[in-house]
């Protein structure tokens, strides 16, 4: 549970780091990439530790799959919430299929 937490934490910062100057479209570019990579930092200081201790308990294949499905649903959030933008039915279909990928990493076969 804890790299999950921390997964989450991680993303949270990443997403905004990479989509919230979207609404500050007036902004300097430089200023944004400047901003940006300080909150991925932040970002950073959550994912490392997630990824070393959840090492232990999950391949790096589980790894990343957990993490994508964490964006997917920070990001969806994130989207409608702060850029005020459309959740639309493919998008839930798309998404659904790579939740579906999520069955095939973590099935032993």
């Amino acid at each position: 549970m804890r790299t999950i937490i921390l997964l989450s934490i991680s993303n949270i910062f990443m997403t905004v780091a990479w989509y919230g100057h979207l609404k500050y479209k007036d902004s300097p570019l430089g200023k944004v990439i400047v901003i940006s990579w300080l909150i991925a930092f932040a970002e950073y200081c959550f994912q490392v530790p997630a990824n070393r201790w959840g090492h232990s308990q999950f391949t790096a294949a589980q790894l990343k799959t957990i993490q994508e499905v964490i964006t997917l649903v920070i990001f969806s959030i994130f989207s409608v919430l702060y850029l005020k933008e459309e959740f639309r039915w493919n998008y839930l279909v798309g998404f659904g299929f790579m939740i579906l990928a999520v069955f095939f990493i973590f099935k032993k076969w």
